[in-house]
C-alpha cells in the first residue's frame, strides 16, 4: 500500500532540485551580457521566479486524483483546440506557434507534452498486462498523432519531434512487442518520404541538407550550425572565460540565447565545463528516475520515465543540432534556453513529481515489477 512520507512541508529531492538550479544559473550567466542590454536576462528571472512558484504549488497536490479522472483527456483536447486556432494567428519566426499577450508570448505545444505524458501515463497503468495488443499502440498513436500533426504544420518540427520522442518513448518502456516496434520503424520511413514530397518547407528541407553538407550553404540555412561549431570547438578545453565569448557576444552566433545557448557556453568554458553541465544533466535524470523507482503505482512511475524521456529527448536534440549532428530544429536547451513557456512546462513537470513523491510504495519492488510487466 502506499504511504505518505512524513517529512518537511515541501517533500522535495534537494539534490533534483540543487542540480537544476546550477543549470538556471549556467544559463543566466551565459546569456547575460556584462556591458549593455541585459533584456533577455533580466525577463529570464522573471520568468524562473513564475517557474519556481509553480514547482512549489504542483508539489503540494495529490496527484493520484488523476488515475480515475476524465479531467486529463478534457485539457487534451482543449490544448489540441488551441493549437488548431493558432493556424489563424500571426506568423513567429516562420511559425504560428505562439499565443501573444501584451508582452508575453506562450508556446502552447509545450504545455502539451506535459498533458501527453499524464495521458499516457494514465493509459498504459491501466492496461500493463495487454500492452501488447495492437490497438494500444493504435489508440495511443492516436492521442500523439492528433497534437504531432497540429505542431508539424505550424510549422514547428522540433516540438512535433519532442511529441513522437515521448509516444515512442513510453510504448517502449510499457512491453510493447519488438514486432511492432519494426512496424512503427517502417511506418517513419514512410511518414518521412511523405513529409519530403509534401509536407516540408523548403527552408526545413534546406536545414536537413545542410545537416547532411554543412558547408553548401553556410551563408544560408547551414549558417547558425556553422557558426555553433566554430563558437564550440574555438572553446576549446578550458574556454574563453565569462563574457568573453567572441561568436555569442559579438553576435555571429543567432539565437545565442534559445537555441544556440549550449554552444555560446560550450565557447566560455570549454570542454571541462561541457564535461561538468552533462553531469549535472546526468544526475537530473537519475533523480527523476529514482522518483520513478519509489513510485506509489504504475502511473507515477510511468510519469517519471516519461518526463525522463521528455528531458532526454530535448537535450540530446538540442546539443545534436549545436555540434552539427542533428539538423536545426529550433529547440531549446532545458532550463538553461530563454523562454517562459519551456520553463514553466518543465518546472511544472518536476512539481508534479514532487506531488508524487510524497506517496511512496512500500511493497518489494518485485512485486511492482510483476504488477508493472505482468507475471512471468
Amino acid at each position: 500500500m502506499p504511504t505518505r512520507r512524513n517529512s518537511s512541508f515541501f517533500d522535495i529531492d534537494w539534490i533534483l532540485f540543487i542540480s537544476v538550479l546550477f543549470l538556471l544559473f549556467a544559463g543566466l550567466i551565459t546569456m547575460y551580457s556584462f556591458v549593455g542590454d541585459n533584456y533577455y536576462a533580466n525577463r529570464q528571472i522573471i520568468w524562473i521566479v513564475a517557474s519556481l512558484l509553480i514547482f512549489f504549488i504542483f508539489s503540494l497536490i495529490d496527484w493520484r486524483f488523476l488515475k480515475d479522472s476524465w479531467l486529463l483527456v478534457i485539457l487534451f483536447f482543449i490544448a489540441s483546440l488551441v493549437l488548431l486556432i493558432l493556424f489563424g494567428g500571426s506568423q513567429i519566426k516562420g511559425a504560428k506557434s505562439w499565443i501573444s499577450l501584451a508582452t508575453v508570448s506562450i508556446q502552447p505545444a509545450d504545455f502539451v507534452k506535459i498533458l501527453l505524458i499524464l495521458i499516457l501515463s494514465k493509459y498504459f497503468s491501466k492496461r500493463h498486462i495487454e500492452i501488447a495488443h495492437i490497438k494500444h499502440l493504435l489508440i495511443t498513436g492516436v492521442y500523439a498523432a492528433i497534437p504531432f500533426l497540429l505542431i508539424l504544420f505550424q510549422p514547428d518540427f522540433g516540438s512535433a519531434m519532442i511529441i513522437f520522442s515521448i509516444w515512442l518513448g513510453m510504448i517502449i518502456v510499457s512491453g510493447a512487442s519488438r514486432k511492432h516496434l519494426l512496424w512503427i520503424f517502417s511506418l517513419c520511413v514512410v511518414s518521412f518520404i511523405f513529409l519530403w514530397f509534401f509536407v516540408f518547407l523548403p527552408h526545413q528541407k534546406q536545414r536537413i541538407i545542410s545537416f547532411l553538407d554543412p558547408l553548401s550553404d553556410i551563408r544560408g540555412s547551414g549558417y547558425n550550425a556553422y557558426q555553433s561549431q566554430i563558437a564550440i570547438g574555438s572553446g576549446q578545453t578550458l574556454g574563453k572565460g565569462v563574457g568573453y565569448g567572441t561568436q555569442s557576444r559579438l553576435k555571429f552566433l543567432p539565437e545565442y540565447e534559445t537555441d544556440f545557448i549550449f554552444a555560446a557556453f560550450a565557447e566560455e568554458w570549454g570542454f571541462i565545463g561541457v564535461t561538468f553541465l552533462f553531469l549535472i544533466y546526468i544526475v537530473v535524470i537519475w533523480r527523476i528516475l529514482a522518483v520513478g523507482y519509489s513510485a506509489a503505482s504504475n502511473f507515477e512511475t510511468l510519469f517519471s520515465l516519461g518526463f525522463a524521456i521528455f528531458i532526454i529527448s530535448q537535450f540530446i536534440i538540442n546539443v545534436g543540432m549545436n555540434i552539427g549532428l542533428l539538423p536545426v530544429a529550433g529547440l531549446t536547451l532545458p532550463f538553461m534556453s530563454y523562454g517562459g513557456s519551456h520553463l514553466i512546462t518543465e518546472f511544472g513537470g518536476l512539481g508534479i513529481l514532487m506531488g508524487m513523491r510524497r506517496y511512496s510504495r512500500a511493497t518489494h519492488r518485485d512485486n511492482m515489477k510483476n504488477e508493472f510487466l505482468g507475471p512471468a
